[in-house]
Parts: structure tokens; sequence; C-alpha cells
């Protein structure tokens, strides 16, 4: 005879299915920063991005993508101490510095443009930096729209402290995406 699933088991199983998500995320972020290593070492000539304004930009981005983490764990700890509207507040500004490093990398992409680079088959650099910073953002702008679904739930009263698995999973989703941007940065700018 089989059992019902209890709230429990099926909170561990949707835990379990966000951490495969990543799990494979993982690998597809990982395949890109392999592929940007292999074209940068067989590159005659690669751009240095660690001077000037531009790497300012891109280090104050990361210092906004980062503050979002922390705006991140004060908002499930909300959720533990049944306080929606706070998680509700936090889990926006975490989705606002999300829209304010989304604007910066526009911002950069706009001065690497004007400079001549881009998806051009004689710019190796351009064709890799933007996929991957690309993909990137790509997670970022997903992560900014679920944080807005999260706060519209909490406004509502969705959460508990019993019940806040879908803030943790949004949690999971949103340091995984600051881990990756710290892979990039350090092998973009850092090691470049």
């Amino acid at each position: 005879m089989h059992e019902p699933e209890s709230a429990h088991d099926g909170n561990a199983n949707r835990k379990f299915g966000i951490w495969l998500f990543l799990s494979s995320e993982l690998l597809i972020f990982s395949g890109l920063i392999v592929a940007f290593l292999v074209v940068k070492a067989q590159a005659e000539k690669w751009p240095k991005l660690t001077e000037g304004t531009p790497f300012f930009l891109v280090t104050l981005n990361t210092f906004i993508l980062l503050a979002s983490s922390y705006t991140v764990v004060k908002a499930i700890q909300a959720a533990q101490h049944n306080n929606n509207k706070r998680l509700s507040l936090f889990i926006l500004i975490s989705g606002v510095l999300g829209l304010m490093f989304i604007a910066g990398q526009a911002v950069e992409y706009t001065n690497l443009f004007s400079e001549g680079f881009g998806f051009k088959e004689d710019d190796p650099f351009g064709t890799a930096f933007f996929i991957l910073t690309g993909l990137h953002g790509l997670h970022v702008l997903a992560g900014v729209i679920w944080a807005t679904l999260v706060a519209y739930r909490a406004r509502a009263g969705a959460y508990t402290a019993a019940n806040y698995t879908s803030v943790e999973m949004f949690g999971l989703y949103w340091h995984f995406v600051d881990l990756v941007w710290v892979l990039i940065f350090t092998v973009i700018y850092l090691l470049g």
C-alpha cells in the first residue's frame, strides 16, 4: 500500500530537484569557462581588461551582486521568523541589486561594442566573452523575475516558518549565480 507523501518528503524532493538543476547549470558554465580559456590560449591577441574605468565598473558590479546574496540571506532569516513583510523587502532589494548588475553589464557591453568587440569571426575574445557573460546575465535576469514572484507571494502571506522551501530554493539559485560570477570575474578579469 502506498503511503501519502508528507510535506517534508515533498520539500526534500524539491530541494533535490534544485540541486540537480544547479548541477547541470554548473556543467554548462564549466564548459563555457573552459572554452573561454582554450580560445584565450589560442588567440594571437587578447585585450587587457584590468585597467581604468571598465575594471572599476566590473568590480563595482561584482560587489553589487555579492551584496545581493547578503539580502537573500536576510530574506531567508525573515521567512524563518514568519516575517513576510521583511522577506518581501529583502527579496525585492536582491532583485533591484540584480537589475543594477544587469545595467552595469549593459554599460560594459556598450563600451566594448564601441571599441569594436563583438560576435565576429575575427574576434575570438568578443565571441567568447559575450557568450559567457551574456548567459550569466540571462541567469541574473531569471533570478530577478523569480525574486519578484517570491516577493509577491510573501506579500500574500504564502510563507511561514514551517513552509518557506520556495524561498530557500530561490536562495540556492541566487547564491549559485553569484558564485558563478565570482568564477567568471576571476577567469576573465583577474587572470586576464
